[in-house]
């Protein structure tokens, strides 16, 4: 089980960003260059008046779901936060909180303008039952 406090916990500049946070992480995961898939690695969870970034799999485990998290997914995680406090979209309340950061190689970043040639799947749906 996990709970809130070992989330990244993120502050907002202004009250659509979370709409630009939400469609940024939408394009960020783990892609297959094959057949052109992206998986969501991440989502922005808005809890208690709070914002924070979060792996699908932590959501499972949030949810009472079987969740096979690491290190890695966690990892992950903390570079995705950080991308995203490094191009102003957020800033981090506790930016120690990651540091453990994996390499960009582990982690592919769709542009924008390239979104419609990929597949961009998430395996976890904010508020919907699968």
């Amino acid at each position: 089980m996990t709970s809130l406090d070992t989330f990244i916990e993120v502050k907002l500049y202004q009250e659509d960003d979370f709409l630009k946070v939400k469609e940024t992480l939408t394009r960020i995961g783990v892609a297959s260059e094959k057949n052109k898939t992206l998986y969501q690695s991440c989502h922005i969870l808005h809890k208690r008046g709070k914002y924070y970034i979060v792996h699908f799999k932590e959501l499972f485990a949030l949810d009472g779901k079987p969740s096979s998290i690491d290190d890695e997914d966690l990892a992950r995680r903390n570079t995705i936060a950080n991308l995203l406090a490094d191009w102003g979209l957020i800033e981090l309340v506790t930016p120690s909180m990651s540091e453990q950061q994996a390499p960009m190689k582990f982690i592919k970043v769709i542009p924008y303008k390239e979104k419609h040639e990929w597949e961009l799947i998430s395996k976890y749906r904010i508020g919907k039952k699968f």
